[in-house]
């Protein structure tokens, strides 16, 4: 129930956004020609992929690939400079991209390994734009677990460990760089590098399924369309 409230609150914010983002492009839009008008407030929405890994889990490599999309508005401070706010939709975690032996004289392997984060997350960024709009970016986000899921095929199976015994934690907080490249009018392909600024679980299952302390370590890869 708590879990539904949380999605329920996220979504009704979202849509929110998106309203009030459409309202401000419509505005414009009823001249019949393009003006750009100097505004403290602008937004938009954003989609695209997260190539994502965790450091903690013995399995090097962007092989997890999940879900990134949202709104986004941005406040401008100076000419050239600007704060961003994000409500995202955001997929996390790690997959497996070989068998992995536990221990030289062990005769347990891991066949398949996988976690699923889903969060409900917020980025906050400082920009600095360029006379093209491309942008980069610097920030922290704050992100809400809204579901979690981790699967191990072991071989002699079942797997002797039971991993519902260590849970994530419920939010999680990121560092963020990122570059927004202006394509078109209103278009930005998004690249950023994104990790936990601490550990997403310490709880964790004991060696050798996994080391001290998991992060989150992902690039993001998006569109996001700004109506400006």
């Amino acid at each position: 129930m708590v879990k539904s409230r949380k999605l329920t609150a996220f979504i009704t914010v979202w849509i929110v956004l998106f309203l009030f983002s459409c309202k401000i492009y419509a505005q414009e839009e009823s001249t019949g020609y393009y003006v750009e008008e100097p505004r403290i407030f602008y937004g938009g929405l954003t989609a695209g992929a997260n190539f994502c890994q965790v450091d903690g889990d013995y399995y090097a490599g962007y092989h997890k690939t999940g879900a990134n999309f949202g709104g986004i508005v941005y406040a401008q401070l100076k000419k050239h400079i600007a704060l961003s706010m994000e409500i995202l939709y955001s997929e996390k975690g790690s997959k497996s991209n070989y068998v992995r032996v536990l221990g030289s004289t062990s005769t347990l392997a891991i066949l398949k390994y996988g976690i699923n984060t889903n969060y409900a997350e917020i980025p906050v960024m400082l920009n600095y734009f360029d006379k093209r709009k491309s942008h980069f970016g610097v920030g922290l986000s704050y992100s809400q677990l809204v579901g979690a899921t981790e699967t191990i095929q072991t071989d002699p199976a079942p797997p002797p460990i039971d991993l519902t015994k260590y849970p994530f934690k419920k939010s999680d907080i990121n560092v963020l760089a990122g570059v927004q490249l202006h394509l078109v009018k209103g278009l930005f392909l998004n690249v950023r590098f994104q990790y936990s600024v601490v550990p997403f679980r310490t709880n964790i299952p004991p060696e050798p399924y996994a080391r001290s302390s998991q992060y989150q370590n992902l690039w993001v890869v998006r569109f996001m369309y700004l109506f400006i």
